[in-house]
């Protein structure tokens, strides 16, 4: 008879290997507050404003246009994006240009995406 899904999935007995435990709990900090970044990116309209800003450097009222939102929505959004250090800005007189922080955020999209495709 075949056991049930969910006692495959947990140990037979509590046996922790001692001598992995500490290296993991020193190596779990390590992504520590990564969890903020993916709520952050979690956000439909926020991963298509990064998007949009991998392809070109754009002002608010491009992206609401793009997007048919409200400037405020996406000004609320940027402002987000801006905390989590996601994109950065500049000012040209009245106007202001957003673009990626980095080739991080970049990459970050790229790898989101490839590994989005896979198997579809």
């Amino acid at each position: 008879m075949n056991e049930p899904r969910a006692s495959r999935d947990v140990c037979k007995s509590f046996d922790p290997h001692a001598g992995k435990i500490q290296p993991l709990r020193e190596q779990v900090l390590e992504v520590a507050g990564l969890s903020e970044l993916f709520q952050v990116l979690a956000d439909e309209t926020r991963t298509k404003i990064l998007y949009l800003l991998a392809h070109d450097e754009l002002c608010v009222c491009d992206l609401a246009e793009v997007l048919e939102l409200s400037l405020p929505t996406i000004s609320h959004h940027l402002r987000l994006l801006k905390a989590m250090r996601l994109v950065k800005y500049r000012r040209d007189g009245k106007n202001v240009y957003y673009s990626l922080a980095d080739e991080h955020v970049l990459r970050l999209i790229e790898v989101a995406q490839e590994h989005y495709e896979e198997d579809r």
